[in-house]
């Protein structure tokens, strides 16, 4: 029976942001979509369209190479747009993959991006393309909805079978997550599908998000220890799943995660998830919509920099959230489950799953799916998805996973890879295998330096530092982003480089390998030069006086080179 929990927080009084406002009279996410869409003077949307067309998983964007001079020649930003794909649990189909391959071709700049949340993005989409896009994505039962936005964004799980039994059954579990947490309005198949509607009878009523659904975007991962891919304390919900001999018994909940922050303001901050307890699987989905509930009720709606969930349980307490969430389920969580992570990296190479299927990890530069003059990787990709022997399972750090694999097919795989050497995670070095860079410019709009385009080129240099103190095999988490808005998760990054200015980063140092601390600025403000000139003598001493397995973020924590930043709070 469920204790009586006295003198619960109250939700407060917000006056709403310019952002609510638009919610507000945008009719359950229509806005003027239409009427901006049809306007073929600009290549821009009207203002507060630019806001909803976020709920239906697109943002618009300007190559921002091309600022300067358009705006000499008195024309407006070389407008365009991101299109990405929700893909639950990261996991498509061949064919899926073959239509979005098109897709990049036909409306986009021929190339595909793979997400920190194992979704797929499509860049440089031109406003009167994104119908066409969206319908052929919606061909081959792809879709938009709520991969941006102040909903629930894609779920993600733990996607190659081959690390656990379990894996499959999480899969499922992220797709229902995802599903039950879907906006019900009918505006993305008016808009976009000609008002042909997925689900008959569909409504506009938002039983779960109400007209204004939350006051900020929602994240909810699920992972599967020892394997922490998807960086399970970085989102608002985490779900650790809880295995005994093979068999999935429930999950250890984990609440408040979040990497972004914003220079200047300093009641910003990133935070890891808190863990709170421990529910069985058949009660999972309660919990979760009870807690997204909470948020729509609580949460900070007045400054949108205040407002995902860390905010709200660090303002209500954590005791106060977690009294609030159970006094709305009718039951007390369990204590937590003993658990522990390894690594939140990827595993490369070939994995046999207990169904006898094969599942190959495959290493994606900063998940850009692309083709250069010496490497045919998106050629070569597409081909693999033409022999229909195979899906595609995206992970967490930007990678790939060709899943469902027959015992026959192996060998066609492994030809065709080899055919077109695509590059295989061991034969990288240690830094480079796990790396993760946002895309920053030149199109994101909050970027302030490099990130895609530049980590390669500085982790060639970084590697120079390496091979002098024998450390080019060590695998040391490097991320980098242009900006602090965390897209990432630079925060977590044993190196962590987060852009303040052109060429200018801050480094932080001292996260876990495990990802379950966060790392400490070190140094502001740094060029190339001063970057390398910080990490060699760090490099040089990690060489001498590291402990055995000792991993690098570790080892800055142990020498006191930076404080360790808190450790996760369990309450239960």
């Amino acid at each position: 029976m469920t204790k009586q929990h006295k003198n619960l927080p109250q939700p407060q009084e917000w006056e709403s942001s310019e952002v609510e406002h638009i919610k507000i009279n945008g009719n359950y996410l229509r806005g003027t979509l239409v009427d901006s869409l049809n306007d073929t003077i600009t290549g821009s949307l009207a203002q507060d369209d630019t806001q909803v067309i976020k709920f239906h998983g697109s943002y618009q964007q300007t190559d921002r190479d091309y600022d300067d001079e358009r705006k000499r020649q008195k024309l407006e930003p070389l407008y365009s747009f991101m299109i990405r794909a929700r893909v639950p649990a990261g996991v498509s189909s061949a064919a899926q993959w073959v239509a979005l391959d098109k897709l990049s071709i036909t409306h986009g700049n021929n190339t595909m991006k793979l997400t920190t949340r194992q979704a797929y993005q499509l860049h440089g989409i031109i406003k009167k393309d994104l119908k066409p896009t969206i319908q052929g994505m919606n061909e081959v039962l792809m879709d938009s909805i709520a991969a941006c936005g102040d909903v629930n964004r894609n779920v993600m799980s733990t996607s190659n079978e081959g690390l656990s039994p379990v894996v499959g059954e999480m899969a499922t579990f992220a797709k229902a997550i995802s599903a039950h947490l879907l906006p019900k309005t009918t505006a993305y198949h008016e808009i976009w599908l000609d008002k042909k509607l997925l689900n008959p009878g569909q409504t506009d009523e938002e039983p779960i998000y109400g007209k204004t659904y939350l006051p900020r975007k929602f994240k909810i991962a699920i992972a599967v220890p020892p394997y922490n891919d998807v960086d399970i304390y970085t989102n608002d919900i985490g779900l650790i799943a809880i295995v005994d001999k093979d068999q999935l018994l429930g999950y250890n909940v984990v609440v408040g995660g979040g990497m972004g922050k914003t220079y200047g303001v300093a009641e910003t901050y990133a935070r890891l998830a808190d863990a709170v307890g421990y529910v069985s699987k058949d009660k999972a989905l309660q919990v979760i919509e009870e807690i997204v509930k909470v948020q729509r009720d609580y949460g900070n709606r007045e400054n949108r920099k205040l407002s995902r969930l860390k905010y709200t349980v660090d303002r209500m307490g954590i005791e106060g959230f977690v009294n609030v969430l159970e006094d709305r389920l009718g039951f007390e969580l369990e204590a937590s489950k003993p658990f522990e992570f390894t690594s939140n990296g990827d595993v490369f190479g070939w994995k046999k799953a207990a169904s006898g299927l094969w599942f190959f990890g495959l290493y994606i530069e900063h998940g850009r799916i692309v083709d250069t003059e010496n490497y045919k990787l998106k050629t070569a990709m597409r081909a693999l998805a033409d022999l229909n022997i195979c899906d595609f399972r995206l992970t967490g750090n930007q990678g790939l996973v060709l899943g469902n694999i027959t015992e026959k097919d192996k060998a066609k795989v492994q030809a065709l890879l080899t055919k077109y050497a695509v590059i295989e995670g061991d034969k990288v070095s240690g830094i480079r295998r796990h790396a993760i860079a946002c895309v920053a410019l030149n199109t994101c709009t909050m970027a302030f330096a490099e990130a895609e385009r530049y980590l390669p080129s500085l982790i060639t240099k970084v590697e120079v530092l390496l091979d002098k103190y024998g450390l080019r095999e060590d695998e040391i988490l490097i991320r980098m982003t242009g900006c602090p808005n965390g897209c990432g998760r630079p925060f977590l990054g044993e190196i962590g480089l987060v852009g303040r200015a052109s060429g200018r980063y801050n480094l932080y140092l001292g996260a876990s390998f495990a990802g379950d601390r966060l790392n400490t600025l070190y140094k502001e403000m740094l060029s190339e030069s001063e970057i390398l000139e910080n990490l060699d003598p760090l490099f040089a001493q990690y060489s001498k006086e590291r402990q055995k397995g000792e991993r690098f973020g570790d080892f800055i924590v142990r020498k006191n080179i930076v404080a360790p930043q808190k450790n996760i709070f369990i309450l239960k």
